[in-house]
């Protein structure tokens, strides 16, 4: 934890929001065959969602493999829409999810955000962990779906 209660990765690991950094076929791969979100989305389709995005990767410090990934959708003014939050099985239960979000709200923090929100069906209590919550008032919200 950081002096704020932050929560920070694990020694041996970094997070970034280089582009270059992001192992693009691994993300598809991770996404389209193991997040229950974007099970069969198509490489073009996850291409053109990150390059209208932010792009968070955690990384191996000495290796440089990419272990983690969150998208975000924003304005940076006045809203975020996290989503496509994934880490590898094989680093799981590290942390570095938790450290992940919580290095997206400071990354975001200084926009002046009104609101940060996201859709989780299972990781309810990682999210709480870090302030988020459910709505209050979720008949306020609509959706205009095309699927």
């Amino acid at each position: 934890m950081t002096e704020t209660g932050t929560p920070r990765l694990p020694e041996g690991y970094e997070i970034s929001t280089d582009p270059d950094r992001i192992d693009v076929e691994r993300v598809h791969r991770w996404l389209s065959t193991d997040a229950y979100w974007a099970l069969g989305r198509p490489r073009a389709k996850q291409d053109a969602a990150m390059r209208g995005s932010l792009n968070f990767g955690v990384y191996e410090s000495v290796s440089g493999e990419q272990v983690a990934y969150a998208r975000v959708i924003t304005d940076r003014a006045t809203f975020a829409w996290l989503c496509d939050v994934y880490v590898a099985p094989s680093v799981r239960g590290k942390g570095i999810g938790t450290a992940l979000v919580a290095g997206v709200r400071e990354e975001l923090r200084p926009c002046g955000l009104r609101r940060i929100v996201l859709v989780t069906h299972d990781a309810h209590g990682v999210y709480a962990k870090l302030g988020f919550r459910t709505l209050e008032r979720s008949d306020d919200w609509m959706v205009l779906g095309y699927e």
